[in-house]
């Protein structure tokens, strides 16, 4: 009689075990098909049906274990290891179906690619959300071109950039792309950013920048001359020489100044600084930007003019700059004039929408009221895949789609109203 209460344990610890041992796969079986029927067919799987289906496979192993020993079929550890079975099944059923209920069932590449940024990062000033990126772990360097240098890649790793919050990832990952390539002329680069502004750098360094500026046909020359305060790459000029006039296009200018201010920034070094090995530490280089205005003054201007004229300007000793105008921008022309007449032109992403005939009323709506579709952006078959493919003047066969990003133009208060009913 003393040993009934330590067989009774025996038995519970013994149902224990073989009930976990022999429910794992039953509970995985239960678990999966209560999340496959409930996420494509929004049904729940009935428990009675989960109870049948994990006793029938917990039978077989049951089965296969009664062949070893037959005694476990008249212990009571075989009425506990059931119900550790029943139990195992029926929560993993219910994990199951509680995940087939949550998980979105439209799940595409292009919507992954479209998520934004987390609430708690975006800094609003005024009325506009910004934030600010920084970058995460160490900056890579890119697959088959040189390293980074150290002083490239020491200010890429300390620096951050602010970002308008509304834009998904995607932008905001193409904007500091295209920000960094022009800051430091950048050969290539990769930016991949999280929810939380953190951004993984793969950069390439400058290779070949002044040979990759300089048209097809023509040549880059450099001359000490007066430079022009403010002139920078891109600026038309005309090089008096000797009585002749040459059109050329500035590639690069520096002055005295720039050079001051320039070697008053850079941070001061020893002169002579070895490391264990003995190589001489080389002082970091601050990287000029190319596209920076330049200061007045006596200076070096570098020059691409075209072949034929490449002499002429050598040889003079005395050459003059004399900056171009290059005219009002067409594109802020054309905005005025838009604007003049009264018409607004809005930039928006079309919502989701329940059914195809509610597009296509909102689109009639949109003829009704003279609001034009200028210009759609769908990232598929029409734009190759690509980041930045617009489609310009679509026409009216051409039908919006949930996520499209498209201009319109028309009268302000038809275009407001357009907007708020299409987009999100």
């Amino acid at each position: 009689m003393q040993s009934l209460p330590v067989d009774l344990l025996i038995e519970v610890l013994l149902g224990l075990y073989l009930g976990l041992l022999t429910g794992i796969i039953p509970a995985f079986v239960a678990g999966s098909l209560g999340f496959l029927v409930r996420y494509f067919t929004g049904v729940t799987l009935p428990g009675f049906g989960v109870v049948v289906l994990a006793l029938s496979i917990a039978s077989v192993q049951g089965g296969l274990l009664g062949l070893v020993e037959p005694t476990i079929a008249q212990s009571p550890r075989l009425f506990i290891a059931v119900l550790i079975v029943l139990m195992l099944a029926l929560y993993a059923h219910n994990q199951g179906d509680k995940l087939g209920a949550e998980l979105p069932r439209r799940l595409s590449f292009t919507r992954l690619r479209q998520r934004t940024l987390s609430a708690d990062v975006v800094e609003l000033v005024g009325s506009v959300g910004q934030v600010t990126v920084r970058p995460t772990g160490e900056i890579r360097d890119m697959e088959g071109y040189p390293p980074l240098s150290p002083a490239l890649r020491g200010t890429l790793k300390t620096g951050s950039w602010r970002l308008p919050a509304d834009l998904p990832l995607s932008e905001l990952e193409a904007r500091l792309e295209e920000r960094l390539r022009t800051d430091h002329d950048l050969a290539d680069i990769d930016v991949a950013i999280d929810e939380r502004a953190r951004a993984t750098i793969t950069a390439a360094p400058p290779s070949g920048s002044l040979s990759r500026r300089v048209p097809a046909g023509q040549r880059a020359v450099s001359i000490a001359t007066l430079v022009p305060t403010g002139i920078a790459h891109g600026d038309e000029v005309i090089v008096r020489a000797d009585g002749r006039s040459i059109t050329g296009t500035v590639l690069s200018a520096r002055t005295d100044i720039d050079g001051d201010r320039a070697a008053a920034a850079a941070p001061e070094t020893p002169d002579e600084v070895a490391t264990d090995g003995g190589n001489a530490i080389e002082p970091a280089s601050t990287d000029a930007k190319p596209n920076a205005a330049t200061a007045g003054g006596p200076g070096r201007v570098t020059l691409a003019v075209a072949r034929r004229d490449v002499k002429p300007v050598l040889e003079s000793e005395l050459p003059r700059l004399v900056v171009q105008s290059r005219g009002t921008s067409r594109e802020f022309e054309a905005l005025a004039l838009v604007k003049r007449e009264g018409y607004a032109i809005r930039r928006f992403t079309v919502g989701a929408t329940e059914a195809d005939d509610e597009t296509a009323s909102l689109e009639t709506a949109a003829s009704s009221a003279d609001v034009t579709i200028l210009a759609v952006r769908r990232q598929g078959s029409e734009t190759s895949g690509r980041r930045h493919g617009w489609v310009f003047g679509p026409g009216i066969e051409r039908r919006l789609e949930a996520g499209d990003e498209a201009f319109v133009a028309g009268p302000d208060d038809a275009t407001e109203a357009f907007v708020e009913a299409i987009a999100r």
